[in-house]
């Protein structure tokens, strides 16, 4: 019988797994505090509050395996851009992303992605899998526990390549590692998932759990949006604002528009009023990113003027607009940039 990863497993199968072997449930929380707040352990045999001949038991049924770190690129500006090889000799890229006090942890969900979106680097590589659980928790393991800006990440965001609700049945049983006391025991309001649009998933993640939705939008009205994303063909706007207006954000917490900024297509004053009156009533804000150039890609960013113009319009209108710095150019590390391949030499520092 093949080993399974024990990684890929939540509490509930890690209980119905030892269960099916005659031992205790509570043994499944035992693995779990080993796996994911005792060190990062490689092997059964070192979690020493477990029997031996269950080790033995364990280590025949299953591994653990986590992605392994290829290259680590350091950009001017204090972001790190990681490429993680799988073991199948695919790769992904997770960015850290440096705060105030804080880092935050940006990681993928998979390799490749097939959503399309005209103006992000990632979708240019086409799709290869989904990420198991593992390797998506795995990011974040070994960013804690390699790297020594791991025990000052305080934040979450499922924004790396691919689409998060397009692996929906693996990214939810991470996010309920990565929330589980048991598990990270990160707190639901510091993880973010961001979506593309993929209506019926985010109906049913509201359902599911709870964390924080970041919509990437980029367009005030479908004809835009069509251009840039194929996914508005099948979830135009009409739907998947219906959808943000009935996704649960308890308390004072609020969802995020992404709004890439592209020179010529979608940063017009015209835009920005259309936007204002698209998002009327939603109680969120926006976050304005200036479109990151690539490579190959015949887009543009925009003037400094035209994005404060851009804002001042939505601030006008009462909406909360922020101008997000983008993070790691120089490495190919910002929105819509992560391509899961090494680089060439750059000005950028490579560390591994």
């Amino acid at each position: 019988m093949k080993r399974i990863n024990i990684r890929d497993l939540s509490l509930e199968e890690i209980e119905a797994l030892i269960s099916s072997l005659g031992k205790e449930r509570y043994r499944a929380r035992q693995i779990m505090k080993w796996l994911y707040s005792g060190g990062g352990v490689q092997s059964f045999e070192e979690m020493t509050t477990l029997s031996k001949p269950f080790r033995s038991q364990m280590e025949e049924l299953a591994f653990i395996g986590l992605p392994e770190i290829e290259k680590i690129q350091a950009s001017k500006d204090g972001t790190k851009k990681i490429l993680f090889r799988l073991e199948d000799d695919l790769f992904i890229e997770s960015v850290l992303i440096p705060g105030k006090n804080h880092w935050t942890a940006c990681i993928s969900t998979q390799v490749g992605c097939r959503m399309g979106c005209r103006f992000c680097l990632t979708a240019r590589q086409g799709f290869r899998r989904n990420l198991r659980p593992s390797e998506i928790t795995g990011q974040l393991e070994i960013i804690l526990s390699s790297l020594p800006e791991g025990p000052n990440v305080r934040s979450i965001v499922l924004m790396g390549m691919g689409e998060p609700l397009a692996n929906y049945r693996n990214t939810l049983k991470a996010l309920g590692i990565l929330t589980s006391d048991y598990g990270f025991g990160f707190s639901n309001r510091k993880i973010t998932l961001s979506t593309c649009g993929v209506v019926p998933m985010i109906r049913q993640l509201g359902r599911d759990i709870c964390i924080n939705l970041a919509v990437s939008l980029n367009a005030p009205d479908d004809a835009v949006r069509n251009q840039l994303m194929p996914v508005n063909w099948k979830y135009p706007l009409e739907s998947l604002l219906a959808a943000c207006r009935d996704y649960p954000m308890p308390g004072r917490r609020m969802l995020t528009f992404e709004y890439i900024l592209i020179d010529g297509v979608n940063a017009s004053p015209a835009h920005a009023e259309m936007l204002s009156r698209l998002l009327r009533g939603i109680r969120c804000k926006l976050n304005l990113i200036r479109f990151n150039e690539f490579p190959g890609c015949p887009f543009k960013s925009p003037s400094e003027d035209t994005v404060l113009a851009f804002q001042q319009i939505l601030v006008k209108h009462h909406f909360t607009a922020i101008i997000r710095a983008s993070r790691g150019r120089d490495i190919l590390a910002a929105c819509g940039q992560l391509s899961g391949k090494a680089l060439e030499e750059n000005t950028s520092q490579c560390l591994v």
